[in-house]
């Protein structure tokens, strides 16, 4: 896929994750994502799977974590530490499964107690080239989005629509927030007069992980 001389080493390693009831199409997003593959006889995913991919942001070489978990129910000894560290969601619901939309709520109040509160999340309309079966209106899905402070997207995993620009937005906009922050940590560093009347500054921490190389 082009990233392969990235390998060596990347500027950042943020993370995210994959949330949504189960069968939304979750695997299949992030399998189309990151090795260019459908499956239409996947199986549930069982715990907590993930993969990795590079992408270049501006001059910077970024690599995503890409958490997925069981969406049939909720895990809770290890869902702070799937939210753990995590910059970005993508929150995926079925748009022929009106039942899975409705419970993206309770979703996103998840998100919000374990996700950071400048965490990046995308609501996700998944399965949009089945047209005939929609049961939810992606105006529904633009409304909810924007009320709540979302990005939206509607996706097909199947036909490879939306796919990486869901996925690219979604860093992108970590990439941005976490430049910013790197900014104004530098900015508002705090001067240490020393004994022999020299200068350090020392900036505050910055939560996103600056990596040199970081594919241990």
């Amino acid at each position: 896929m082009g990233d392969a001389m990235y390998d060596e080493e990347c500027d950042y390693l943020f993370k995210a994750v994959l949330t949504g009831d189960s069968g939304v199409g979750k695997s299949n997003l992030l399998s189309r994502f990151a090795k260019d593959e459908f499956r239409l006889d996947s199986k549930p995913t069982i715990g907590v799977e993930f993969a990795y991919r590079n992408i270049r942001v501006r001059d910077k070489f970024i690599k995503a974590q890409i958490w997925d978990t069981a969406g049939q129910e909720r895990f809770k000894a290890i869902t702070s530490s799937y939210y753990r560290g995590a910059l970005g969601a993508l929150l995926v619901y079925d748009i022929t499964r009106r039942s899975s939309f409705e419970n993206v709520r309770a979703w996103l109040v998840e998100l919000r107690e374990f996700g950071g509160e400048d965490m990046v999340v995308i609501l996700v309309g998944n399965k949009s080239d089945l047209v005939e079966s929609r049961e939810v209106e992606e105006k529904e899905g633009k409304e909810f989005a924007e009320k709540e402070g979302l990005c939206f997207m509607e996706t097909s995993a199947l036909k490879n629509l939306n796919v990486e620009q869901v996925f690219l937005q979604m860093i992108t906009k970590i990439f941005e927030i976490t430049s910013q922050r790197s900014l104004e940590a530098k900015m508002n560093a705090k001067p240490l007069k020393l004994l022999n009347g020299r200068e350090i500054y020392l900036a505050d921490e910055v939560t996103a992980t600056k990596q040199a190389p970081c594919c241990s």
